[in-house]
């Protein structure tokens, strides 16, 4: 069961608060990255975890964006260097 709660933090951004469960070998993961001061904390590290995860989806969604409109269209004028220029530029950030 996930509980929610919200918590105002000192400037009023609300925070979603949720109880969740790992399995031994996910939460033993998430200690020793807290315990190695990669993170502060486990709700730091599950976001971080989350930011990347979207990160990655829009730049799949990117990519699937591409190939369909080559599909449709047949053709693109893009290069070959042009089109893993942009690809690099989105993973890159």
């Amino acid at each position: 069961m996930i509980h929610f709660w919200c918590i105002f933090t000192s400037n009023y951004k609300i925070m979603a608060r949720q109880s969740i469960s790992f399995t031994k070998p996910n939460d033993e993961w998430l200690k020793s990255q807290v315990d190695s001061n990669e993170y502060s904390s486990k709700s730091e590290l599950v976001n971080d975890l989350i930011r990347q995860a979207r990160k990655q989806q829009a730049q799949i969604d990117w990519i699937q964006a591409k190939l369909d409109k080559a599909a449709k269209s047949g053709f693109t004028d893009d290069s070959k260097n042009e089109i893993l220029a942009a690809s690099k530029a989105l993973l890159n950030g």
